[in-house]
């Protein structure tokens, strides 16, 4: 923002210009002012309230600000400091002096003062402003420019001081960020607009009305550039949005139908693998039954005592059937040997000899 000259209001206009906002009036300024005027009466009194050097000066006007709207270097420097900033004298052997003269563009902004004149230089967006209030708007100045223009102020008789800080963010600041100014006329002094009313020429306001509507037409643009390409970035993120949704879809669908399909494919090996394990189950739990079956010693040597069992009971039988054989023969008096010797059973010994032996078997 830049405002014209009322008055000689330019320090507030200058801080104003700086804060690019309404922050400072008049009676703010004036306040600081007194405040100022109070400290130093009151330095001066410690002399003496009758010592000559502190009447002279009560009688002397305020060195600060006067009727006029003029306002002193310590006010302006306490202003700032109200927003944490500091001024900094350009020429000083101040690091950031020395930084500000090798490469002005590196600062913010600058504060330059002429007798009861105040002006700012400030950094917008990416391009630096004369913001001088006598002017009929703000001026551009090219990087290359802004250090002749520095160095032209001082040979002006302009003490330059360095704003060092953090500024307020700004709507200018940001707007000139993404659409960066042009100035195809540069803006004149006041005073040359009014002298050319007052020779009642046309020419001033003609190339004014000029000025004007050319950047009018160039803000038009611009803010039709600015619309059209918000309004292309968000067609093209809406539509990448849509592309993207689409194609998580598609993704999400060829997992669940993979998912299914590798399912389907499973259940019949499941089902195999189900049943041979039964199978495998089945046929390993015969042969272990089988396997217990064989392997039981006890019920071999039952078996094998029941044998011998019954062969011993086999034995007595014949034993006693060819006994009474005999004895019918030797009472008929047969004294054949073929038929005793037939019939002859085997012998006790033989008979526990062989149980012996199944045993130990």
């Amino acid at each position: 923002m830049s405002k014209l000259q009322e008055g000689s209001l330019c320090a507030q206009h200058c801080l104003n210009a700086l804060l690019q906002g309404q922050y400072f009036s008049p009676t703010d300024l004036a306040d600081i002012a007194s405040q100022l005027d109070e400290q130093e009466r009151q330095q001066m009194a410690e002399a003496g309230l009758q010592s000559e050097a502190y009447r002279r000066f009560l009688e002397q006007p305020s060195s600060n600000y006067d009727d006029s709207g003029f306002f002193s270097v310590q006010v302006i420097d306490n202003a700032v400091r109200v927003w944490a900033l500091e001024l900094v004298p350009y020429n000083s052997k101040n690091p950031v002096a020395r930084n500000a003269r090798q490469d002005p563009t590196q600062q913010k902004a600058y504060i330059c003062n002429f007798r009861e004149h105040w002006l700012t230089i400030r950094k917008l967006g990416y391009q630096w402003f004369n913001l001088n209030s006598l002017l009929t708007g703000p001026e551009l100045i090219s990087d290359t420019y802004l250090n002749m223009f520095l160095t032209q102020l001082q040979e002006e008789g302009y003490s330059i001081f360095v704003v060092n800080g953090e500024l307020p963010e700004c709507e200018a600041d940001e707007l000139l960020k993404v659409i960066p100014a042009v100035q195809p006329i540069k803006p004149r002094l006041i005073t040359e607009k009014a002298a050319n009313k007052m020779e009642g020429t046309e020419e001033g306001d003609e190339d004014y009305q000029l000025a004007l509507a050319e950047s009018k037409h160039l803000v038009e643009n611009d803010d039709r550039a600015l619309q059209k390409a918000l309004q292309m970035s968000m067609e093209g993120y809406i539509e990448e949005s849509r592309e993207r949704m689409e194609r998580n879809e598609k993704d999400t669908d060829f997992q669940i139908n993979k998912g299914q399909s590798d399912l389907e494919g499973l259940q019949p090996m499941l089902v195999r693998q189900t049943s041979t394990s039964r199978d495998n189950r089945t046929a390993s739990s015969s042969e272990s039954s089988d396997s217990a079956r064989v392997a039981d010693p006890e019920e071999v040597r039952q078996k094998r005592l029941t044998f011998l069992n019954k062969l011993d009971s086999s034995n007595s039988d014949s034993a006693n059937i060819a006994s009474q054989t005999n004895k019918a023969s030797c009472t008929k008096g047969d004294n054949s040997v073929t038929g005793a010797t037939r019939q002859m059973p085997m012998s006790t010994k033989e008979t526990e000899d062989l149980r012996q032996g199944a045993l130990r078997k």
